[in-house]
């Protein structure tokens, strides 16, 4: 599948060296100077306890009653890990146009997944959801022990290099010290001959990559359920990737702090930190959130099963299967005039945990009083 670009914001990087040990603040003044930053400083809403506690029951709802549901990763999701975001009150971009620098800032090498990284791979492990697309570069995904098979990754991986002969991915240890998909690792791991490792951190005339995008429109098309956390979706394309899943009837949650372009167009706006909103969810289906596992973590603990973050070329095959099927059966019903397509059909709703347990005591008291 050729994905055709639309007019985007992309993010700008320099071709520099940065300073050996990386931190989150270095790795923005490393961004080439641009002017269209998008809209900076806008001011954070919070939703009332009780408006947040409605609000998590009708996305608990959404998420049961949903088949194929992805959520949308932004730099919101990573500020209790110590890494700034760039757009808001005290984002990088915003107190920059006042000369300042954020409070925020750790060491790429230091940093550790949030509660929220957590839950998503906790959820994605428990069938509640098939997929993430996600425009960070920080790794904290990769850190969290998430499986590359659920991820897209946009923008790149400050923990990956790229073999520029055979196109494989393979897993640092420690952040790249470059960025702009410039040599960093020496040759190839797998004895590609010529091939050298970049980190694979986009500049800004390079295109997104391929295998990475095209999932992730895939999977935003295909999904009944689009959730996005801590992002104002001003980047596009992936800002609007959210929203190709609403002329086949899916819906869409937005969960960011400040308001977003496409909230008009949401089916849900939740005004709450992220941690909390998935802390309350996981909560409530009956999920344990995994306390982040050194041992389970790529870059600190490597061995040959966990080395290589290549996208297999028939994951793409798979959900393109899916997605060309499913669009023909939707323009063959457009055609018939009828109504408009829906490509998942309703899901049988999840038992909590709790509930089955209850459930199940309950059986198991019946029997013993028959007995």
């Amino acid at each position: 599948m050729i994905w055709k670009k639309e007019g985007c914001i992309f993010l700008k990087f320099l071709p520099l060296i940065l300073p050996t040990k990386i931190m989150s603040c270095n790795y923005a003044d490393g961004l080439s100077p641009y002017e269209n930053k998008g809209i900076l400083g806008i001011p954070e809403e919070f939703d009332s306890a009780e408006e947040i506690e409605e609000k998590i029951n009708k996305l608990i709802e959404m998420l049961e009653n949903s088949k194929h549901v992805v959520v949308h990763t932004g730099a919101g999701i990573s500020t209790t890990a110590g890494i700034p975001d760039f757009r808001g009150p005290k984002g990088v971009w915003t107190l920059e146009e006042k000369g300042e620098k954020p409070n925020l800032n750790i060491s790429f090498n230091d940093a550790v997944p949030t509660v929220t990284h957590m839950a998503l791979r906790c959820l994605v492990e428990k069938g509640y959801v098939q997929y993430i697309v996600s425009q960070n570069i920080d790794g904290l995904h990769l850190k969290s022990g998430l499986p590359r098979h659920y991820l897209s990754e946009l923008h790149g991986n400050m923990f990956i290099e790229q073999c520029n002969k055979c196109r494989r991915q393979f897993v640092r240890t420690t952040a790249a010290e470059t960025v702009g998909q410039k040599p960093c690792g020496g040759t190839c791991r797998r004895a590609c001959r010529g091939g050298i490792l970049l980190d694979n951190i986009l500049d800004w005339e390079h295109d997104l990559p391929e295998k990475d995008l095209d999932l992730a429109y895939m999977h935003s098309t295909l999904a009944d359920l689009n959730i996005t956390l801590g992002t104002t979706l001003q980047i596009i394309p992936s800002g609007n990737l959210p929203l190709k899943n609403k002329k086949h009837n899916g819906k869409l949650v937005i969960c960011n702090l400040q308001p977003t372009k496409h909230d008009k167009k949401a089916d849900l706006v939740i005004h709450t930190y992220v941690d909390d909103i998935l802390t309350k969810l996981c909560k409530r289906l009956g999920l344990e959130i995994p306390n982040y596992n050194h041992d389970e973590d790529p870059t600190k603990s490597p061995n040959e099963q966990n080395q290589e973050w290549t996208i297999p070329a028939q994951n793409v095959k798979e959900i393109e299967k899916l997605f060309n099927a499913k669009q023909k059966a939707a323009s063959a019903q457009r055609k018939a005039g009828k109504s408009q397509f829906t490509f998942f059909s309703k899901k049988e709703t999840v038992i909590p945990k709790k509930k089955r347990k209850a459930d199940e005591a309950d059986e198991e008291s019946k029997v013993k009083a028959e007995n």
